[in-house]
C-alpha cells in the first residue's frame, strides 16, 4: 500500500496551530461542569448568527438534525413536497424524506453543481412547500432568483450551507438568506468542530422559538412539552471549541481561496480537466476543490499511487440510492448529475497546507492525467 505524503485535509494541523486556545476552553467547559447547551452554546449562537448576519441562532446536535427541525418547524410533512438538487449530500434528501415528506430532484447547474434555477422552478407543484437550495462544495447557489421564485409561488426556502461557512452572494453570508439556514459542524467543515453539531439560524423570531422548543423535547419550560420534539442539542465542549475557531475562519477561507488560485492556475487548460468555477458576484470558500474529467479513476489511482489522498463527492446521486428508489427516479433522469457523479475528483485543500504541497499535487495531475 503506498504511503499517504498529501492528506486530503489535517486536522491535526490545524488543532495545533490553535492547541493553547483549544485546550483552555476545552479546560473550562471542564471546570464549569455544565456540558450541554449553556453558557458557550448561547455565545456561539450569538455569535455565528452576528457573523452571518442573522438574528438568531440555534445550535443543535449535527447539520442533518438541522435540516430535519428546520422541516417540522415549517410544519413540512406526508404530502408535501420539497424540491432539492439531485446531487448533493444525502442528508439534504434523508432531512426530507425523514419527515414524511418527498424530495422532489432536479439536475444541477454544470459549472457550480448547485440547483438549476430554471430545472427549479419547473419542478414546482400544487403541493409544493419548500425549495433546500445547497451551497455545494463552498459555492452560492443563485439566491435571489430561488428566492424571487419562491415568494412568488409561497415557497420556503431552507439553505443546506453545510459546505459553504464563510461563503458570500453578492457581499452577503449564505446561510442567512432564506427563511432559516442550516450548518454543520462536522469535523471535516471549514468551522468544524471535534465531534458532531450543527445549527440553524433565522431571522424569524417565532421560528427560532419553535426549533428551540423542538430540539429539547417540544417544551419552552423544563419537564412541560407543549409539542412533540426530539434530543438534538449542542455539547458544551463542541460550542467552546468552535468559539475558538470562529475567529480563525475568514483567514482560513482566505488561504483556501489562496491555494485554489495557485491550482487555478498550475491546471487550468489542461486538456479533459475542468476546474471549479467561480460566479460573478460570489465568494467560493472552497470546502472541497473539485476537478472534473472522464478518466476520473484513473487519475485517482495514479495519484493514490503518488501517495495523494483524494475523495469522489458523490458517487451514487440520490435518485440512484435505495431509500429513494420509491420516488421512481429513473437512471438517466438527471444527466448532469449522473455526469458528475462519474467524473468528479476532489484533491486536497485545506488552509495549512502549504505552497510546496500544492505545487507538487499539481505537477503530479499534469503528469499524469490523461
Amino acid at each position: 500500500m503506498p504511503t499517504t505524503k498529501t492528506p486530503l485535509l489535517n486536522l491535526v494541523a490545524q488543532y495545533q496551530s490553535i492547541q493553547p486556545e483549544i485546550n483552555a476552553a476545552i479546560q473550562r467547559v471542564l471546570d464549569s461542569g455544565h456540558f450541554i447547551l449553556g453558557d458557550e452554546v448561547a455565545s456561539l449562537e450569538n455569535e455565528v448568527a452576528e457573523y452571518l448576519g442573522a438574528a438568531h441562532g440555534i445550535g443543535v446536535a449535527s447539520g442533518t438534525d438541522a435540516l430535519i427541525l428546520a422541516l417540522r418547524a415549517l410544519e413540512i410533512g406526508p404530502g408535501d413536497e420539497v424540491i432539492i438538487p439531485a446531487y448533493t449530500f444525502f442528508a439534504t434528501a434523508g432531512a426530507v424524506l425523514h419527515v414524511g415528506a418527498r424530495p422532489v430532484l432536479v439536475d444541477i447547474d454544470p459549472h457550480t453543481y448547485c440547483i438549476d434555477v430554471e430545472k427549479m422552478q419547473a419542478a414546482i407543484s400544487p403541493v409544493t412547500k419548500a425549495v433546500i437550495p445547497v451551497h455545494l462544495y463552498g459555492h452560492p447557489a443563485e439566491m435571489d432568483a430561488i428566492n424571487a421564485i419562491a415568494e412568488e409561488h409561497g415557497l420556503k426556502v431552507i439553505e443546506d450551507n453545510a459546505q459553504a461557512f464563510g461563503a458570500e452572494y453578492k457581499g452577503r453570508k449564505t446561510g442567512a438568506l432564506g427563511d432559516v439556514g442550516c450548518l454543520s459542524f462536522f469535523p471535516s467543515k471549514n468551522l468544524g468542530g471535534y465531534g458532531d453539531g450543527g445549527m440553524l439560524v433565522t431571522d424569524d423570531p417565532a421560528l427560532a422559538d419553535k426549533l428551540r422548543m423542538l430540539r429539547t423535547h417540544g417544551w419552552q419550560r423544563k419537564y412541560f412539552p407543549e409539542i412533540l420534539g426530539y434530543n438534538s442539542r449542542l455539547d458544551a465542549l463542541q460550542g467552546a471549541i468552535l468559539r475558538v475557531k470562529l475567529p480563525h475562519l475568514d483567514a482560513w477561507n482566505d488561504r483556501r481561496r489562496e491555494l485554489a488560485a495557485t491550482y487555478h492556475e498550475r491546471l487550468s487548460g489542461l486538456a479533459g480537466l475542468t476546474t471549479p468555477y467561480e460566479a460573478p458576484d460570489t465568494r467560493h470558500v472552497y470546502h472541497l476543490y473539485v476537478l472534473q474529467l472522464s478518466q476520473r479513476d484513473q487519475l485517482k489511482g495514479a495519484l493514490k499511487a503518488a501517495g495523494i489522498a483524494t475523495g469522489v463527492y458523490y458517487p451514487q446521486p440520490l435518485h440512484l440510492t435505495r431509500p429513494c428508489h420509491d420516488l421512481d427516479y429513473q437512471e438517466g433522469a438527471f444527466p448532469i448529475t449522473e455526469k458528475a457523479s462519474r467524473e468528479t475528483l476532489a484533491i486536497p485543500i485545506y488552509p495549512e497546507m502549504t505552497s510546496a504541497q500544492v505545487e507538487m499535487v499539481a505537477k503530479t495531475i499534469k503528469e499524469v492525467a490523461v
